[in-house]
């Protein structure tokens, strides 16, 4: 099946694939040729795209994916391969998503804090530094 991945400055993958895995709103879901036809919401999370055996991941931040039996389209907000995650500013905005949402930010009281933002600064490091790793164990 066909598989493309753009975000609003590039497109990232134009491929067919075997099998596309995606972070949904609702829990990740899996995507084989002959699938049923949907559209969703994606959140932030590793999406894995799979041709044979080779896997590749993408750490991906919100958007859209369309399915039908033979096509998978995503349009992310954002998305990164693992060779072009700085995972050290990863582990700090993770850091600093942390300490926001135990109300211990250093910039702000704990009445400032805005929590969903937090939380979602929170998940975006995550995928950032769960791609960053298996882009490094395949180096």
């Amino acid at each position: 099946m066909q598989f493309e991945l753009a975000t609003p400055t590039r497109l990232l993958v134009s491929s067919e694939v075997d099998e596309v895995v995606a972070p949904g709103t609702e829990g990740y879901f899996g995507v084989l040729p002959g699938h049923a036809a949907f559209l969703t919401t994606l959140t932030a999370g590793d999406l894995m795209y799979r041709r044979g055996r080779e896997e590749q991941h993408l750490a991906v931040i919100g958007g859209f994916a369309e399915v039908n039996a033979d096509h998978v389209i995503v349009l992310a907000e954002a998305a990164e391969r693992p060779e072009e995650i700085d995972r050290e500013r990863a582990s700090r905005a993770r850091q600093r998503a942390e300490q926001r949402l135990t109300g211990k930010s250093p910039h702000a009281s704990a009445e400032d804090i805005d929590y969903t933002r937090a939380m979602a600064a929170l998940a975006r490091s995550l995928a950032r530094l769960q791609v960053a790793d298996r882009g490094s164990a395949h180096s």
